[in-house]
Parts: C-alpha cells; structure tokens; sequence
C-alpha cells in the first residue's frame, strides 16, 4: 500500500474539528525545506498513520503509536503553544514543557479514538506549493459514495526538522479549532494551566 494514502471518513475528520476556520499566518521560514521534502514528509505520516490503523492492534494499543507518529513529524512545541493561546505568554517555561508533553499524549488518544472511524476511503497526496514562509502539501480525500474533500498539511523547517504544523480540512484549520477547545478548558479551570495539565493527562 502506498505510504501517501489513508484509511478515513469524512464523519471522523469533522468530529473535534468544527469552528475557527480562519488560517493562522505564522511566521514560519522554510529556509532549506524543498517542496519535494515537504511531500515527502506528509507521505510518511500519512503512511504509518494507515500501518498503525491496519496493524489490528485494539484501540487503547494504538494510542502509544499514534504519540509517536505526532511527535516525529509534527512541530508539537508550536501546535501546543498554538493551542494554549494566549495563556502561554504568562506560562513558565516549565509549564509550557509540561503542558506540550500533555497534550501530546492528549492528542493522540483525541484522534486515535476515532481513528477507527476513517474506515471508507482513502487520501492521496496529489500535490505541494510553496506559501508565504512555508509549504502547503495538498492531498485529496476520497470516499464512496461521496464527493472528495481537500485536506491541505503546512509544513515548515524552523524548529531545525522538516515538521507539518497545521492541517486545514475542507477549510477547518486545525491550529485555531484546537485554540478554541483548549481555551475552553483552560477557562472551566479559571485559567489554572497546571490544573488544566494534569486534568490532560486523563482526557
């Protein structure tokens, strides 16, 4: 199986993905970072995202899979600080390290739930350009049944590794909706980020 497709369906990719649909322009340089590289990257991903869904493995097993996938190619410090908003400008640097190991692991149990779910189709990643100061790899969503949707991932080399920071799905940014959830969460504990980091580590 190509390692640029993967298993999915149109309900799993919505859950959790609603609201701020607004792209975030992040100063993000590609300094080195081809566009050759960037597709290469999400192709990767995208590939051992499909192993781990396939390996028949029960879903609480995957969810060690899934942090691992996050973290190897995916910029956490920035998508955590990203979805932490506004609090990380008062956070400490221990919080802030805390919070991105949190919500690493958050993540992927958040996603890796519904993993199962993308049962039904299939993305393949069709193209990449250069925006601003990063790459956008597009790639196509197709299911049976219905019509494709676009799911485009940004990538940049600024923490010192070609890394995907964003994803937008049929225009839903993912940086701003998990900004939305987090700050939620942040304010049903009053702004208590080490109330919200520990309360993480069960979501």
């Amino acid at each position: 199986m190509a390692t640029d497709k993967l298993i999915i369906t149109r309900r799993g990719f919505g859950i959790g993905l609603v609201g701020g649909a607004a792209a975030l322009a992040m100063p993000l340089p590609a300094v080195a970072l081809t566009v050759d590289q960037a597709k290469t990257l999400v192709g990767k991903a995208v590939g051992d995202v499909n192993a781990t869904i396939n390996s028949g493995k029960s879903e609480k097993a995957m969810f060690g899979d899934f942090e691992r996938i996050f973290r190897n190619y995916a910029d956490v410090p920035v998508i955590a600080r990203s979805a932490l908003g506004t609090a990380a400008r008062s956070a400490s640097a221990a919080q802030l390290s805390a919070f991105t190991k949190a919500y690493q692991g958050y993540i992927a149990r958040k996603y890796g739930r519904r993993f199962r779910e993308f049962i039904g189709g299939e993305i393949s990643v069709t193209d990449a350009r250069a925006v601003k100061s990063y790459f956008e790899v597009i790639s196509m969503a197709k299911l049976r049944g219905e019509a494709p949707f676009d799911v485009r991932w940004h990538v940049s080399d600024k923490s010192g590794k070609n890394l995907f920071f964003n994803i937008i799905i049929e225009g839903v940014n993912m940086l701003a909706s998990e900004r939305a959830e987090i700050g939620a969460l942040l304010d049903k504990r009053r702004g208590n980020i080490d109330a919200l980091i520990e309360d993480m580590k069960s979501l």
